[in-house]
């Protein structure tokens, strides 16, 4: 089973870059990654731009609406993600549990949705 988890901070919980503290939470990402590429179960993830580079598109009464910005107003911004292939719900929360950000932050987990016939 494919798992989205989902990496969400506050700006102001996280280490600020350029400390000790933010070189630590790197290489712990680093390690983090390392971990899932040997453990088999990365199927991919990135780090995502700050939400000043995001744009948001939605479609109401059949006109196109293009805003700067994410579109919800929250205190804790997607900073990124991973996508692993585990056996259940208890392994995916395994490995969200090592993700330096739930220190500092939220992972959110949720299961992909698979549209081939063929897997089911």
């Amino acid at each position: 089973m494919k798992y989205m988890l989902l990496l969400y901070a506050a700006p102001d919980k996280e280490p600020a870059y350029g400390t000790p503290e933010f070189d630590d939470m790197m290489e712990a990402f680093a390690a983090t990654s390392d971990t899932f590429k040997n453990d088999g179960v990365l199927v991919g993830g990135e780090g995502l731009q700050g939400v000043e580079t995001a744009t948001s598109l939605r479609i109401k009464a059949g006109k196109v609406e293009i805003m700067d910005g994410p579109f919800a107003e929250t205190r804790e911004h997607l900073g990124g993600y991973y996508v692993v292939d585990v056996a259940d719900l208890d392994s995916a929360l395994k490995y969200a549990e090592m993700i330096p950000i739930a220190h500092f932050g939220t992972v959110e987990i949720r299961p992909l949705l698979d549209y081939d016939p063929a897997d089911g």
